[in-house]
């Protein structure tokens, strides 16, 4: 098993070294390349930010807008569903594949953390890391600043608060906020009527 092999499993890997030949070295290059393009595009060019954002990332679907500025390691191992949308500076630390879902909503600032460093301090300066996947369900909002942690499952229709760090999996249909993160209420039919708090949609078309 080679080095990207391990990352990509969840096994403790080294990422760097000086030797030139380093595969993760050059992937992350390679990406650091596309993204720094991807970052200083003028905002009138929306043909270029759609073609290279879709050769950043591993799989896209037809639709998605990711808000500059961006950032990742890798790129490849993310994987979007259709209609994805992130607002401005969002950071996926994509040591381990994050496989997002459709309708997906990020706030600004959201951060999808896949790496992970060993606790203890011998064993975190052996310079060994490891990376855990991350799946985000279908239909699911994490609000500005939201932290999303290695290894963690979100389910489908999930609402995230603002400022939650996500420690530990989600199941579907809930709100959940708070640092650690905690279901607070399930999300019903109920919920629907309404476009903010406790305010009812008085639109035709809705």
């Amino acid at each position: 098993m080679n080095i990207r092999e391990r990352m990509l499993n969840g096994l403790p890997y080294k990422p760097g070294s000086d030797d030139i030949t380093n595969q993760l070295v050059n992937e992350r290059l390679e990406n650091k390349k596309l993204l720094h393009k991807y970052n200083h595009l003028e905002p009138e060019n929306i043909e270029e930010r759609d073609r290279l954002i879709r050769e950043i990332l591993g799989s896209t679907g037809e639709k998605l807008k990711v808000n500059i500025p961006f950032f990742t390691d890798y790129g490849k191992n993310i994987h979007v569903g259709e209609n994805f949308y992130t607002n401005f500076n969002c950071v996926i630390l994509d040591t381990a594949p994050v496989i997002i879902g459709d309708n997906v909503m990020f706030g600004p600032n959201v951060a999808i953390y896949a790496a992970n460093h060993p606790i203890h301090p011998d064993s975190r300066n052996s310079g060994y890391e490891s990376g855990h996947k991350i799946t985000i369900g279908d239909n699911v909002w994490l609000g500005g600043n939201v932290v999303v942690n290695p290894g963690v499952n979100i389910g489908n229709n999930v609402v995230v608060g603002s400022g939650s760090v996500v420690t530990c999996d989600l199941p579907n249909d809930v709100v959940a906020v708070g640092n650690p993160c905690r279901v607070i209420r399930e999300i019903t039919d109920e919920d629907r009527k309404y476009y903010y708090k406790d305010r009812v949609f008085d639109v035709e078309d809705y």
